[in-house]
């Protein structure tokens, strides 16, 4: 669901974070910057700025484990039951 009103600061990145993958026009839509992508990508380098990310593109919020649960490889490690450990 989009937001009603920009987001700022983590909200922001947050929302920019989970909809990095559909790209950035979906990503502004989504955060409440509708088709102002200018704005959405200003307020968003802000953010990442007071949250020390070092982050130029949009693309570079998506992290290495959404990538893995996105591909779903990786192993489950467990144990059979809850009594067994």
């Amino acid at each position: 669901m989009a937001s009603p009103t920009p987001l700022h600061g983590t909200e922001l990145v947050d929302c920019a974070r989970a909809n990095a993958k559909q790209g950035i026009e979906t990503a502004a839509y989504q955060c409440g910057y509708g088709e102002d992508l200018n704005k959405f990508a200003r307020e968003l380098r802000q953010a990442c700025e007071e949250m020390n990310l070092q982050v130029k593109e949009l693309s570079e919020l998506i992290t290495e484990q959404d990538l893995i649960l996105q591909l779903g490889t990786g192993e489950i490690v467990a144990p059979d039951t809850a009594s067994e450990l």
